[in-house]
């Protein structure tokens, strides 16, 4: 089975042009595209909300997928790498237009495989340096380090000022309120101080 595999990130590019690559490519090696697999989507996206994580798990031993470049197939060289790895072990086969790569289960496919693995962990390591050497260069100029405690669950009570006023007023207790929005008692206390919600019950306990 021959595989066309055309994507784009927007709504704005087109994908005639790959697929008229493909095309092209596969009249002057005396091949037949038996399935168009087409797809708007980023790259960024998880490879299997996208439909060539699809394609990968129906996919069989000599088949192959056609590309016009490597870089339709992932975001970078370690989901790349991972995605060959995969077709390799099945027994699949890759083939780029534009960068004129052959991957396949031969010796050739190996040595890329192999080099595209080393890179990887290079580039995997380099980034973990580099994240940690910033954070510490961030501790030792006496700043703060990860996440706000809280400060996601406090982002989810966002607009819903006059939700916990209107509850308040009508006598619902703090628990409750925090159980129907899913968030600590101690969170929707916060909240309530940072955004000054004071209600007429408030006013009249605090006046006792």
């Amino acid at each position: 089975m021959i595989y066309g595999y055309v994507r784009v990130s927007t709504d704005h590019q087109h994908t005639e042009n790959q697929r008229f690559e493909i095309l092209n490519f596969a009249e002057k090696h005396g091949l037949n595209v038996d399935c168009w697999i087409e797809e708007t989507i980023s790259s960024t996206k998880d490879l299997q909300k996208r439909k060539l994580g699809r394609l990968l798990k129906r996919i069989k031993k000599d088949d192959l997928i056609i590309a016009s470049e490597l870089s339709r197939l992932g975001r970078n060289l370690l989901q790349v790498m991972s995605i060959l790895h995969y077709c390799m072990d099945v027994g699949a086969q890759i083939w780029t237009i534009k960068d004129n790569y052959r991957l396949g289960v031969d010796i050739t496919s190996k040595v890329l495989a192999f080099a595209f693995g080393l890179s990887a962990e290079i580039e995997r390591n380099l980034i973990s340096q580099r994240t940690k050497e910033a954070l510490a260069r961030v501790k030792a100029e006496g700043g703060a380090v990860g996440r706000p405690k809280g400060c996601r669950n406090a982002r989810k009570l966002d607009g819903r000022e006059q939700y916990v006023a209107q509850r308040l007023q009508e006598g619902v207790s703090k628990n409750q309120i925090a159980h129907r929005l899913h968030v600590h008692r101690d969170t929707l206390n916060k909240f309530i101080k940072n955004n000054g919600i004071v209600t007429q019950r408030t006013q009249q306990v605090l006046k006792l």
